[in-house]
């Protein structure tokens, strides 16, 4: 048994101070009053871990991950992405399949889940294809899926972009209670796109503001690449009657388009990035490229508006290593895993007055409850003991060399942060103390 006390208790439903959490089996035993604990505290078979008054909440559930294994593993595997995840405080984690091979079958999926369990330092969930290697038509594998084992299934990085093929990939994943995660980016105008992010990235020494120009027409493109494909996949969702998770929303239009289709009861939920909360576009960082890219502020606004109102759902860090090479050579995204709860804190709790139940909620319990799972999310008794020890008032700045992470580049390189992670337990066990 172990003994977790002196405490502040927080979820989505509690915040209780000096209070105390007793583990059994891998699972929350009990919350001992005072008087047991200083018993518990005397018996030899009880371990026990002084809190020092921070604050134990149900450790993080992320619904978009990138470990890059297999075939990617210069940029990331599932050993160091796992102790990322750890380090930021996360116990189970929604892998992307945009690995080499795509990961396109239940048993390739289940391979790397099995993994990650060996391992020990964070539970995940390999996600599928939605089309076979991501040809962009072949979804006959769907069928072979069983959404106990693989509830998630994706064509994240890319889009389908035959609408038949997503209407009939969408009424599958319905007939089988599966979860379609969009990455909402018309194709064809991405294509459009990338051209100008690519001039924009040889001019960046030569012509800096003509670099800058370039990507702002990149970024205006690709937000209507964004919009375009949400509004087609929203319908294509209440059409098919499928679970449509819209990934790493970023655009105002997009938050307009889930309230009202949530308002006609279509079964959509929306997740949004830390990074794209506490950034907005950049004119003097070109290498900041993300996709989607950094919005502007008052999309940005309208993002903070939507977790605080209810109208998105989940936090998801979209945590996205590479190489510094590749980096350098443009490639989109950043390490995000140990630096996620720090920026929600920091921008939503301090500068917006959420209460730390709320982050909660978006970041372990409305997770657990869009992927099925019934015991995780929550401070609650015979739930399992995956737990995370935060200080949210602690200041700390970011130093991407720090990472356990392969991919040290971040765009919030030296910025000051408020909320670390002191101590996170995987199944009543500590996989990571600062």
């Amino acid at each position: 048994m172990l003994l977790i006390y002196n405490a502040r208790l927080v979820d989505k439903n509690i915040d209780i101070k000096n209070s105390a959490v007793l583990i059994e089996k891998n699972k929350i035993a009990g919350f001992p009053s005072k008087t047991n604990v200083q018993m518990l505290l005397k018996d030899p078979k009880v371990s026990s871990f002084n809190a020092r008054g921070l604050t134990l909440m149900p450790s993080f559930i992320d619904m978009h991950a990138h470990f890059r294994d297999p075939g990617l593993t210069q940029k990331e595997d599932i050993e160091t992405g796992s102790k990322a995840a750890a380090a930021g405080g996360y116990g189970l984690l929604v892998l992307m399949p945009n690995t080499n091979p795509v990961i396109s079958s239940q048993e390739a999926a289940l391979a790397n889940d099995k993994k990650a369990a060996d391992l020990g330092f964070a539970d995940v969930i390999q996600s599928v294809s939605i089309t076979k290697d991501f040809d962009g038509k072949t979804i006959s594998h769907l069928e072979e899926l069983n959404a106990k084992s693989v509830p998630v299934i994706t064509e994240d990085g890319k889009e389908v972009a035959d609408s038949d093929i997503m209407f009939r990939a969408m009424c599958t994943a319905a007939k089988k209670k599966l979860i379609v995660a969009c990455h909402c980016e018309d194709p064809s105008l991405a294509a459009a796109a990338r051209p100008l992010r690519k001039e924009a990235l040889e001019q960046a020494s030569a012509d800096k503001g003509r670099a800058v120009k370039l990507l702002k027409q990149a970024d205006e493109i690709l937000q209507l690449a964004e919009d375009c494909a949400t509004f087609r996949n929203i319908r294509l969702a209440e059409q098919s009657g499928c679970r449509l998770h819209l990934c790493h929303v970023s655009t105002a239009k997009c938050i307009e388009a889930v309230h009202r289709a949530k308002k006609e009861g279509i079964k959509v939920t929306c997740e949004i990035t830390p990074h794209h909360l506490g950034l907005s576009e950049n004119k003097t960082n070109i290498f900041h490229i993300v996709n989607p890219p950094l919005r502007s502020e008052s999309d940005r606004k309208a993002l903070v508006k939507a977790l605080l109102d209810g109208t998105a759902d989940v936090i998801s860090t979209d945590h996205a290593p590479h190489t510094s090479e590749d980096k350098a050579a443009g490639s989109p995204g950043f390490s995000g895993l140990e630096t996620s709860f720090a920026v929600c804190n920091t921008v939503l709790v301090k500068q917006n007055g959420m209460k730390l139940k709320k982050l909660s909620e978006l970041m372990s319990a409305k997770p657990a409850e869009i992927l099925g799972i019934k015991n995780r999310g929550l401070l609650q008794e015979g739930f399992d003991a995956s737990l995370v020890l935060v200080d949210p008032d602690r200041q700390w700045t970011v130093r991407g060399e720090e990472f356990a992470s392969k991919g040290k580049y971040t765009p919030l390189e030296g910025k000051k942060l408020t909320g670390t992670i002191s101590a996170t337990f995987l199944h009543g066990k500590i996989v990571y103390q600062e």
